[in-house]
């Protein structure tokens, strides 16, 4: 069955982040995702995992200048050092804290500005860091988001991301497939996780189009729990979705998947 990972960006939001690894810990989870890490020392985060004994199975570069409606930076064109100086820096996180996979976040594209200068700015960004991630075994990832909730994204389609991979053409790059996202762009979820098994190395879930817990809505998400299964998926399902109310009062799907183990 899948192994969820919390994500401790959405969920225990209830909770100062210092106190959000625990509360996963004790609903069950053994592993955590989230955003970003920066505004932590990694040796303070790597204590906060290791007393938890969790696992870090994903966070993001840096997603810029969030207030000028940025969203990553390593597409923007004349932007490459800063873009490189964020790959650095989310490489030593990765090392620090024993994290698998790192998602490079592109960028948006300001309407009326040339999307293929951004596409090749971000095509050199991803070799430049595939190339420093993949001597320590290190996988990268990039990920469509749907255009409700990041609008000018530089990637809304799966089929791009998909694409974009082809283009890129390291083998340490992968996609990040996050159903909720894929649900209100492309739909067809079930070719996707059949036809493009082993192209992503990374699920994400969240009920549609809410964005809540995957009980409700119109993706059947133990349909495709089981469809993972048979495809051979061995990574994490992060659970990028917002509660309804408070976590810990949404997680009954989690504890029901968890008696299955």
């Amino acid at each position: 069955m899948p192994e969820f990972a919390a994500n401790l960006s959405t969920q225990f939001t209830e909770l100062p982040f210092a106190e959000r690894f625990a509360a996963a810990a004790a609903a069950g989870f053994e592993a955590v995702e989230f955003l970003f890490p920066y505004d932590y020392p990694a040796e303070q985060l790597k204590q906060w995992l290791d007393e938890n004994q969790l696992q870090l199975v994903l966070f993001n570069t840096a997603p810029g200048n969030v207030a000028a409606g940025e969203w990553g930076v390593s597409a923007i064109p004349g932007r490459e050092a800063e873009a490189r100086a964020d790959i650095d820096r989310a490489l030593q996180y990765a090392l620090a804290l024993n994290c698998p996979q790192v998602h490079i976040m592109a960028a948006t594209v300001p309407p009326g500005a040339d999307r293929q200068r951004y596409v090749e700015t971000f095509i050199s960004a991803m070799r430049y860091a595939a190339e420093r991630f993949a001597p320590h075994g290190i996988n990268l990832l990039i990920e469509a988001l749907n255009p409700t909730t990041k609008p000018n994204y530089l990637y809304s389609s799966q089929y791009q991301t998909l694409e974009m991979v082809e283009q890129i053409d390291r083998p340490n790059v992968f996609t990040q497939l996050d159903l909720f996202h894929a649900q209100l762009v492309d739909g067809n979820l079930s070719h996707l996780i059949r036809h493009y098994a082993g192209r992503y190395r990374h699920v994400q879930i969240a009920s549609a189009p809410d964005r809540h817990e995957p009980d409700e809505g119109e993706i059947n998400y133990p349909w495709l729990f089981t469809l993972l299964d048979e495809v051979g998926y061995q990574g994490w399902v992060g659970c990028e979705y917002f509660p309804r109310t408070s976590t810990t009062a949404g997680l009954g799907w989690f504890a029901r998947w968890r008696t299955r183990r």
